[in-house]
């Protein structure tokens, strides 16, 4: 389903909210579904019962972790191969134009990244590391999938193409599927690995929700796109900002829970909305240039998530 692309006269009320502010952005699934990813509570979302991996669960049950790294390896693709969409490089165009000053992702796809946003606070992590929980030593991505796909010969062949796309790079897969899967493990020291993203149950780092508030402080406006706010890791920047007196506006499809803090809200697609907003607010001027990921991509969070669906 997809939305028309909004009337201008709300698209005026949007570029006059945010002309001559520096602004705050808080961006969330919705902004990469049109990259093909997946997210959690948008009108377009395919709703399932999920079970999201707790984080107390992860660290102390092994089978908590086969049943994760399983749906990752078979889930990983749809992350590495996806790219950036007009809404993440509208976004990096505003920036260097001076009109946006940050954004804070809920995502950790490191489609901002990629599209060549450069203050970036990625709040729920990054799909692109791994962790070692004995250790500590980060591994990338691309490796440990590498090496899932080694100790489980033949098995991604077996599960594809079933399994339905979920959020965060997990896949559903069958039980017997997951039962027969072996995790990778740090090539260091054998221990268990984590992907380097909050999961449910985990809190975000404090220094990096600092960065966050600051960017939000120093703004003039904070822009929320593709976000629902339920939950309350993005939604408490806009608590902050009203509590500042600054001005919020959102772009998403639906309600959220922010509407009522709003001073503008489109309902409309974020690939109509925020290409037209760099226009009426840059102007034409070039588009920055994005970056290569490394291997095969860069990503860095979801909507508290954790990719295990």
């Amino acid at each position: 389903m997809t939305a028309a692309t909004p009337p201008a006269a709300s698209l005026d009320a949007l570029a006059r909210l945010l002309h001559g502010r520096r602004t705050a952005v808080l961006a969330g699934a919705g902004i990469s579904t049109e990259s093909g990813i997946p997210d959690y509570r948008g009108p377009t979302t395919r709703h399932v019962e999920r079970r999201p991996v707790q984080y107390d669960d992860f660290v102390r049950d092994a089978e908590a972790r086969r049943r994760y790294w399983a749906r990752a390896t078979r889930g990983w693709a749809r992350v590495a191969d996806a790219q950036p969409n007009d809404g993440h490089r509208a976004l990096a165009r505003l920036e260097a134009a001076g009109a946006v000053s940050g954004v804070v992702t809920q995502n950790v796809d490191g489609l901002h990244r990629r599209a060549g946003s450069r203050r970036v606070v990625e709040l729920h992590g990054t799909l692109a590391d791994v962790a070692c929980l004995a250790c500590g030593h980060l591994w990338p991505r691309a490796d440990v999938q590498a090496q899932a796909e080694a100790r489980n010969p033949g098995w991604l062949d077996a599960v594809l193409p079933g399994g339905a796309a979920a959020p965060d790079g997990d896949a559903e897969l069958e039980a017997a599927a997951v039962a027969r899967f072996e995790p990778p493990a740090c090539p260091s020291c054998g221990g268990a690995l984590k992907p380097d993203v909050v999961f449910f149950g985990e809190s975000v780092p404090k220094p990096r929700v600092a960065t966050a508030r600051a960017i939000v402080s120093d703004a003039d406006a904070l822009l929320v796109v593709g976000s629902s706010l339920t939950v309350y890791s993005g939604y408490r920047f806009v608590r902050q900002a009203e509590a500042e007196g600054t001005p919020v506006a959102i772009v998403t499809l639906g309600q959220t829970r922010g509407h009522r803090h709003a001073a503008v809200a489109l309902d409309a697609r974020l690939g109509d909305v925020l290409p037209a907003l760099a226009d009426a607010l840059c102007g034409g001027g070039a588009e920055p240039a994005e970056t290569s990921p490394p291997d095969t991509a860069t990503p860095p969070s979801g909507n508290g998530g954790n990719g295990a669906g």
